[in-house]
């Protein structure tokens, strides 16, 4: 599959993406935002925030000149990253709107005695919703309705949104045309995020506009290749298990031989998620917990 990595970000700026869409993107770009995080105006008059974005001084004032003097009929939270929930608290301050979302920000399952979440720093754990959303949740202005739909895996409380008069789903982190979703137990989980893209899959919506990044064209075949990519992955990690590569260290020096080293940290949380997945199914067996220094062997 071919990553699409030319993007202009425009920071600050309201940029108009489709007649309804507005996207502003925030200053933090980094080597897990590529550009900065997107945040999306819906509507004219009265109007959707989806992903209020960063707890920036720079970025809040964007939004709130992009709003002008426009109604906000609601603050919507696609997931407790701190790129994008850590400023709706201050927003809603503002405007008064509620703020949406799935709900407080959890592991995709409990943590083992002495394990760590390695992606605890960046989770907002203030996040509070003033309305929960569920799947097929919807919230409508004067001329949108948006549709929640859950896709756990990246995070277990992930959403994205579909919007009805436009036949658009805004991907958030789920589906990204830059790079893949990290998926890193017991943030997120494979089984959740690979079952979240076969109903991206099944849907109909052909453009995406992700939280990271520029839209994405014929959204269900690139989901299509998304999980082909992780399948091979999966294939990846079964070789070298069969081949007696017991460690997480020892699969990513070879699997991700082309990879940064700098990058390896995150390749060994992606290999983790998939043990995780295959000891589940019975494909490779461990003698203790799924753990980054657990040691695991062919079934």
């Amino acid at each position: 599959m071919k990553f699409e990595i030319e993007f202009e970000p425009r920071h600050g700026e309201a940029v108009q993406v489709s007649p309804l869409v507005r996207r502003i993107t925030a200053g933090n770009p980094g080597p897990f935002t590529f550009h900065g995080t997107n945040t999306y105006l819906v509507g004219d008059r009265r109007l959707a925030v989806i992903d209020p974005g960063p707890d920036l001084p720079g970025h809040l004032e964007a939004v709130l000149a992009a709003i002008g003097k426009a109604e906000v009929a609601a603050i919507i939270v696609s997931h407790t990253h701190r790129d994008h929930s850590s400023l709706a608290a201050a927003l809603a301050a503002h405007t008064g709107a509620p703020i949406l979302g799935e709900g407080p920000h959890r592991p995709a399952r409990a943590l083992a005695i002495g394990e760590i979440n390695p992606l605890d720093a960046s989770a907002d754990h203030g996040f509070v919703p003033d309305r929960v959303l569920g799947d097929g949740d919807t919230i409508a202005g004067d001329d949108f309705t948006l549709t929640a739909i859950t896709t756990p895996g990246h995070c277990a409380n992930h959403l994205v949104f579909a919007l009805a008069e436009e036949r658009t789903i805004f991907s958030a982190d789920h589906v990204m045309g830059w790079s893949t979703s990290i998926v890193a137990p017991p943030d997120g989980a494979m089984a959740d995020y690979m079952a979240s893209l076969d109903k991206m899959i099944q849907r109909s919506e052909a453009t995406y506009f992700p939280g990271h990044g520029g839209p994405i064209q014929n959204g269900p075949d690139f989901s299509r290749a998304l999980k082909l990519h992780r399948l091979h992955r999966e294939r990846a990690i079964l070789d070298r298990v069969g081949a007696g590569d017991a460690t997480i260290v020892a699969m990513v020096e070879r699997i991700y031989a082309s990879t940064p080293k700098a990058l390896h940290g995150a390749a060994a949380l992606s290999v983790l998620a998939h043990l995780e997945d295959l000891v589940a199914r019975g494909a490779v067996l461990t003698d203790g917990a799924v753990a980054i220094n657990g040691r695991y062997r062919a079934a």
